[in-house]
C-alpha cells in the first residue's frame, strides 16, 4: 500500500489529538506548555518531511547520474536527523514546561505600566551609547557593536527603546539587527522584538529570527528581572519556531575582568533556546554597564567588552 504526504501529514494529526487527550487526562486539566511543545514537534516533523521531499527534487535535476545517487543517498540520513533535531526540541520544551509549569504563556501588557526610559542598572539603555564588543571565533575575529538609538518604536501600545546592533566577522558585515527594549514601573526590562538580517558578501541572505511582538502569535518576553535572585527562570521572548530564548540567574556576585576593565558584584545567567538544545551561553552583567561578557559553553569562545562610547 503506497503511503502519500496526506496520509503522513493525517497520521501525524492522530497522533496528535492522542497525545492532547493524553495531556489533559493526566493532569486533569490541559497543560497548555507541554500541548505546545507537542504540537510544534509535529509542525516540526511535518516540515522535515517536506524538506525531504524538496531535496529529492533536486536530485532529480542533477543530470550526471553519480552525482543524482549520491544527492537521493543523502536525503535519508539528513531526513533521520531533522527528525531526530525535532524530538530534542520537543524533549527541550517539555524541560521548560517542568520549570514554568502548564500555564499559557500569555503577558498582560498595559501601556500604562511602562516607564519612558530603560535605566535599569544592569542594563542601562542610554540614547548615544554604543557597547563595543570583541572575540575571536573559529571562523574569525567577531566584531559587535550595540548603539542605542536615539530612535523609538511603538509595540503593543508601549514606546520602547531601538538599539542598533550589528556584527562583523573580519571586517565583513555579517549581520545587522534593529532590537526594542521597554521597562515597567516595577523595574523589568521587557524585550519586545528585534528586526535582523543576515548577510554574507553584502546580500541579505537571512531574516530568521526576527519577530515583533504581537505579531503573528509573538510576545515579548524579560531581558532582565527589577530585582533578580538565585533560580529565576523566565522567557526573553516568544516567537514559535523561530526565536525562544530563555535565561537563568545562577550568580549574583560575580567577579569578571574584560578588556574594558574589572567588575565586581556582577549577575550572571545562563541563557538556552529549545530550538537549539545544546546551545548554552553564560553572560555576565555589570552594575552602572550592563552585559559585559558572553562565553559559548560548547566551544569556550568569548565576546568581551572592550570599550563603550562616547
Amino acid at each position: 500500500m503506497k503511503t502519500t504526504l496526506v496520509d503522513v501529514i493525517f497520521a501525524a494529526g492522530a497522533v496528535l489529538v492522542f497525545n492532547a487527550v493524553a495531556i489533559t487526562a493526566a493532569a486533569g486539566a490541559t497543560n497548555f506548555c507541554r500541548l505546545t511543545s507537542e504540537r510544534m514537534l509535529q509542525s516540526c516533523l511535518a516540515e522535515a518531511h517536506g524538506d525531504s521531499w524538496l531535496a529529492s527534487a533536486k536530485c532529480s535535476n542533477i543530470s550526471d547520474a553519480a552525482e543524482r545517487a549520491a544527492c537521493r543517498q543523502q536525503v535519508q540520513p539528513d531526513h533521520k536527523d531533522a527528525r531526530q533535531t525535532c524530538h530534542e526540541q520537543k524533549d527541550a520544551r517539555n524541560a521548560v514546561c517542568n520549570r514554568l509549569g502548564g500555564a499559557r504563556y500569555d503577558p498582560v501588557i498595559d501601556p500604562a505600566n511602562f516607564v519612558s526610559a530603560v535605566n535599569h542598572t544592569l542594563f542601562p539603555l542610554v540614547p548615544g551609547t554604543t557597547f563595543i564588543y570583541e572575540g575571536q571565533t573559529a571562523a574569525g575575529l567577531e566584531h559587535t557593536e550595540f548603539s542605542v538609538t536615539n530612535n523609538t518604536k511603538v509595540i503593543l501600545g508601549v514606546t520602547c527603546v531601538e538599539v542598533h546592533d550589528i556584527a562583523k566577522l573580519d571586517g565583513e558585515l555579517i549581520e545587522d539587527t534593529l532590537d526594542w527594549f521597554c521597562q515597567d514601573q516595577a523595574g523589568n526590562v521587557w524585550y519586545f522584538g528585534e528586526n535582523t538580517k543576515e548577510l554574507e558578501g553584502g546580500l541579505v541572505i537571512s531574516l530568521e529570527g526576527s519577530w515583533t511582538a504581537g505579531v503573528d502569535g509573538a510576545k515579548p518576553g524579560i531581558i532582565m528581572k527589577a530585582q533578580p535572585a538565585i533560580g529565576d527562570f523566565y522567557r526573553q521572548e516568544f516567537s514559535l519556531g523561530n526565536a525562544e530564548d530563555l535565561a537563568e540567574v545562577i550568580g549574583l556576585n560575580e567577579s569578571v575582568t574584560v578588556p574594558f576593565g574589572s567588575f565586581n558584584n556582577c549577575l550572571k545567567t545562563l541563557e538556552t533556546t529549545p530550538m537549539e538544545p545544546d546551545l548554552q551561553e553564560h553572560k555576565f552583567y555589570c552594575l552602572g554597564v550592563g552585559l559585559v561578557l558572553t562565553i559559548d559553553l560548547t566551544t569556550g569562545e568569548k565576546s568581551e567588552l572592550i570599550a563603550i562610547t562616547p
